[in-house]
């Protein structure tokens, strides 16, 4: 059961104490009250994740970012008119207030009728050389080099095993067999595992033209070099809930100019700013795809997932949208990000 005192806040709290917050209790909210407990609004996992496209600062006061006019619930609620709610509203949490506007209680739409287990299907795009790794990947292919006490694919297949994934399809090339004769049909990480064998290599999102979804569902592609703590059931009903065609996962990259930047006006100077840091979002390499979206993928052919995300995009017809990664992520791609996930393993995971 959770306690409420300990996802509320004051409507002075920073942006940061609300990821904090979510991020620390299974509701994935943080209610917004005044010092009378009265709910002011709440803050989500998807608000914080709009903010920060919007390039708002974590310093931010969470009244910046909430919610104000949340959907709530009457302390004489009954079964039925919850879980109308629930549905109607496609939300996850409910705030229950007395006759005061006081906050009491919080309900879960998964106490009520959610079914923990995901019908999704998760692609892992495992047939890269690895090359930029040298002799690390002379014998196994890059998801397979151990991280802590495991592979990173492992590592990666488990994270979804406890998010409730079930079916994972895994495109191999480069030493496919590696990869094959480890997890076999999945038995030993409790999924249902099935293999695209590319004959030759296709790049970050060609493997997709060989893959006939079972359903019609959203698809969750991921390389199957990155290390995170996404919350990839958010990351699904944030793609949902902005009816999105295609998501693509991004991550803050900043980048600081080692010298003072001249900016004129003419020929004159109108300001110098010493050694600026420019701030950039970067493709991190986890997607979120509508069946359709796979019609777009040429047939058997090289094609990496920017140029599916540029096609969705020029066609006007459907929309692509980011999702921002605020948790542990790195792309296990080169040896200096090799070695520093050795180092974060054993405080990550």
């Amino acid at each position: 059961m959770i306690k409420i005192s300990s996802i509320c806040l004051l409507p002075t709290a920073k942006m940061l104490d609300a990821m904090k917050v979510i991020e620390l209790n299974d509701a994935k909210v943080a209610l917004v009250v005044n010092e009378e407990n009265e709910l002011l609004g709440t803050v989500t996992d998807g608000d914080i994740r709009r903010a920060l496209i919007r390039n708002a600062s974590v310093s931010s006061p969470v009244s910046q970012v909430m919610n104000s006019s949340p959907f709530k619930i009457q302390t004489n609620y009954t079964r039925i008119e919850a879980e109308n709610i629930f549905k109607s509203k496609k939300i996850s949490q409910l705030p229950v207030v007395d006759e005061n506007n006081k906050v009491v209680d919080l309900l879960l739409s998964r106490q009520h009728f959610e079914v923990r287990q995901k019908k999704h299907t998760v692609v892992i795009m495992a047939g890269g050389l690895g090359s930029r790794l040298g002799e690390l990947t002379a014998n196994y292919p890059k998801p397979m080099l151990k991280v802590g006490d495991k592979p990173i694919l492992q590592i990666l297949l488990e994270n979804l095993k406890d998010s409730g994934f079930t079916d994972v399809l895994i495109a191999v090339n480069y030493k496919a067999e590696v990869i094959m004769d480890y997890f076999g049909n999945g038995d030993n990480v409790g999924l249902n595992i099935q293999y695209i064998k590319e004959s030759e290599r296709l790049g970050t999102a060609g493997a997709l033209s060989l893959f006939k979804p079972k359903n019609n569902l959203p698809v969750i592609v991921m390389n199957g070099d990155v290390l995170t703590k996404v919350d990839f059931t958010q990351l699904i009903e944030f793609h949902s809930q902005n009816e999105l065609a295609a998501s693509m996962c991004v991550r803050k990259y900043d980048m600081q100019i080692p010298y003072g930047v001249v900016y004129v006006d003419g020929a004159h100077i109108s300001k110098i700013e010493e050694k600026p840091i420019e701030s950039f979002l970067v493709n991190a390499g986890i997607y979120v795809l509508n069946a359709e979206t796979l019609s777009l993928v040429p047939l058997n052919t090289y094609f990496d997932m920017p140029s599916l995300f540029e096609k969705i995009v020029s066609s006007q017809k459907k929309k692509a949208g980011v999702f921002p990664i605020h948790e542990y992520w790195i792309d296990v791609g080169r040896k200096d990000d090799f070695e520093q996930a050795q180092l974060d393993i054993k405080k990550v995971y």
